[in-house]
Protein backbone atom coordinates (compact mmCIF):
# COMPACT_ATOMS: atom_id res chain seq x y z
CA UNK A 1 0.00 0.00 0.00
CA UNK A 2 1.24 3.41 -1.00
CA UNK A 3 0.30 4.94 2.39
CA UNK A 4 0.56 9.00 2.84
CA UNK A 5 2.12 8.50 6.43
CA UNK A 6 3.51 5.85 8.52
CA UNK A 7 1.11 3.27 10.87
CA UNK A 8 -2.29 4.15 9.25
CA UNK A 9 -5.26 2.38 11.32
CA UNK A 10 -6.91 0.75 8.62
CA UNK A 11 -10.67 -0.46 8.09
CA UNK A 12 -11.81 -2.05 4.75
CA UNK A 13 -15.00 -1.11 3.04
CA UNK A 14 -16.72 -2.45 0.20
CA UNK A 15 -18.93 0.08 -1.90
CA UNK A 16 -22.55 -1.23 -1.97
CA UNK A 17 -25.71 -0.74 -4.18
CA UNK A 18 -27.17 1.73 -1.53
CA UNK A 19 -24.08 4.35 -1.99
CA UNK A 20 -24.79 4.29 -5.43
CA UNK A 21 -25.62 8.25 -7.00
CA UNK A 22 -27.81 8.70 -10.09
CA UNK A 23 -24.46 9.28 -11.40
CA UNK A 24 -23.21 5.43 -10.86
CA UNK A 25 -20.50 6.01 -8.74
CA UNK A 26 -20.42 6.05 -4.75
CA UNK A 27 -22.23 9.68 -3.54
CA UNK A 28 -19.74 12.29 -2.16
CA UNK A 29 -21.78 11.76 1.34
CA UNK A 30 -20.84 8.10 1.58
CA UNK A 31 -17.28 9.24 1.88
CA UNK A 32 -18.40 11.43 4.62
CA UNK A 33 -19.96 8.59 6.12
CA UNK A 34 -16.86 6.15 5.33
CA UNK A 35 -14.60 9.34 7.04
CA UNK A 36 -16.77 9.01 10.53
CA UNK A 37 -17.20 5.13 10.13
CA UNK A 38 -13.16 5.09 10.40
CA UNK A 39 -12.71 8.18 13.17
CA UNK A 40 -15.08 5.84 15.28
CA UNK A 41 -13.37 2.59 15.00
CA UNK A 42 -9.77 4.22 16.02
CA UNK A 43 -10.77 6.05 18.50
CA UNK A 44 -12.88 2.34 20.24
CA UNK A 45 -9.10 0.83 19.35
CA UNK A 46 -7.64 3.25 21.64
CA UNK A 47 -10.35 2.70 24.29
CA UNK A 48 -12.03 5.71 23.51
CA UNK A 49 -16.24 4.20 22.77
CA UNK A 50 -18.91 6.11 23.21
CA UNK A 51 -19.65 4.53 26.61
CA UNK A 52 -15.93 5.87 27.59
CA UNK A 53 -17.02 9.33 26.21
CA UNK A 54 -20.22 9.55 28.22
CA UNK A 55 -18.50 8.22 31.40
CA UNK A 56 -16.18 11.29 30.69
CA UNK A 57 -18.85 13.91 30.11
CA UNK A 58 -16.45 13.95 26.91
CA UNK A 59 -16.97 13.98 23.17
CA UNK A 60 -14.56 15.38 20.30
CA UNK A 61 -17.18 17.27 18.01
CA UNK A 62 -16.17 18.14 14.31
CA UNK A 63 -15.15 21.78 14.07
CA UNK A 64 -14.49 21.48 10.25
CA UNK A 65 -14.19 18.87 7.42
CA UNK A 66 -11.85 19.34 3.96
CA UNK A 67 -12.51 16.35 1.39
CA UNK A 68 -10.77 16.03 -1.46
CA UNK A 69 -12.28 13.91 -4.24
CA UNK A 70 -9.61 12.36 -6.25
CA UNK A 71 -12.01 9.62 -7.96
CA UNK A 72 -14.91 7.67 -7.74
CA UNK A 73 -15.90 4.56 -6.14
CA UNK A 74 -18.30 2.14 -8.13
CA UNK A 75 -20.99 -0.79 -6.70
CA UNK A 76 -18.38 -3.82 -5.26
CA UNK A 77 -15.36 -1.95 -4.89
CA UNK A 78 -13.22 -3.10 -2.27
CA UNK A 79 -11.81 -0.47 -0.57
CA UNK A 80 -9.26 0.96 2.94
CA UNK A 81 -9.48 3.64 4.79
CA UNK A 82 -6.59 5.07 6.77
CA UNK A 83 -6.94 7.37 9.53
CA UNK A 84 -3.85 9.43 11.33
CA UNK A 85 -4.65 11.65 14.13
CA UNK A 86 -1.50 14.33 12.79
CA UNK A 87 -2.11 16.98 15.45
CA UNK A 88 -3.75 17.70 18.95
CA UNK A 89 -2.82 21.05 21.29
CA UNK A 90 -3.00 19.08 24.36
CA UNK A 91 -6.02 21.48 25.33
CA UNK A 92 -8.85 21.19 23.06
CA UNK A 93 -8.15 20.09 19.41
CA UNK A 94 -7.25 17.31 17.60
CA UNK A 95 -7.22 17.00 13.43
CA UNK A 96 -7.19 13.82 11.37
CA UNK A 97 -6.03 12.72 8.19
CA UNK A 98 -7.77 9.98 5.92
CA UNK A 99 -6.55 8.45 2.74
CA UNK A 100 -9.46 6.04 0.84
CA UNK A 101 -7.24 3.51 -1.50
CA UNK A 102 -8.65 0.85 -3.84
CA UNK A 103 -6.03 -1.81 -4.01
CA UNK A 104 -7.63 -3.33 -7.54
CA UNK A 105 -5.64 -0.66 -8.98
CA UNK A 106 -3.68 0.96 -6.72
CA UNK A 107 -5.82 4.94 -6.69
CA UNK A 108 -5.95 6.95 -4.04
CA UNK A 109 -9.99 7.62 -4.15
CA UNK A 110 -10.28 10.19 -1.47
CA UNK A 111 -7.85 12.44 0.86
CA UNK A 112 -9.28 14.54 3.85
CA UNK A 113 -8.82 16.47 7.27
CA UNK A 114 -11.31 16.75 10.15
CA UNK A 115 -10.36 19.39 13.17
CA UNK A 116 -12.22 18.19 16.15
CA UNK A 117 -12.83 20.36 19.57
CA UNK A 118 -13.27 18.64 22.75
CA UNK A 119 -17.25 19.49 24.59
CA UNK A 120 -18.48 18.68 27.15
CA UNK A 121 -21.87 16.18 26.70
CA UNK A 122 -23.88 17.70 28.97
CA UNK A 123 -23.69 21.16 27.83
CA UNK A 124 -22.06 20.97 24.55
CA UNK A 125 -19.51 24.14 25.42
CA UNK A 126 -15.65 23.81 24.76
CA UNK A 127 -13.89 21.79 27.55
CA UNK A 128 -10.56 20.62 28.01
CA UNK A 129 -9.42 17.16 26.91
CA UNK A 130 -9.82 14.68 29.52
CA UNK A 131 -6.84 12.76 30.58
CA UNK A 132 -8.14 9.92 29.26
CA UNK A 133 -8.28 11.81 25.68
CA UNK A 134 -4.98 12.74 26.07
CA UNK A 135 -3.61 9.30 26.89
CA UNK A 136 -5.17 7.43 24.01
CA UNK A 137 -5.12 10.15 21.44
CA UNK A 138 -1.97 10.66 22.06
CA UNK A 139 -0.18 7.81 21.39
CA UNK A 140 -1.47 7.30 18.36
CA UNK A 141 -0.15 10.86 17.28
CA UNK A 142 1.79 10.66 14.33
CA UNK A 143 4.12 13.11 12.62
CA UNK A 144 3.12 14.69 9.26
Amino acid sequence: MCWDLPEPFVIDLEVEASAIDAFGHANNAEYLRWVEQSSWAHSASLGLTLERYRELDRAMAVQRHELDYLAPAFEGDGLRLATWIVACDGRLTLTRRFQLYRPADGRTLLRARTRFACIALSSGRPRRLPEAFLAGYGRALVKE
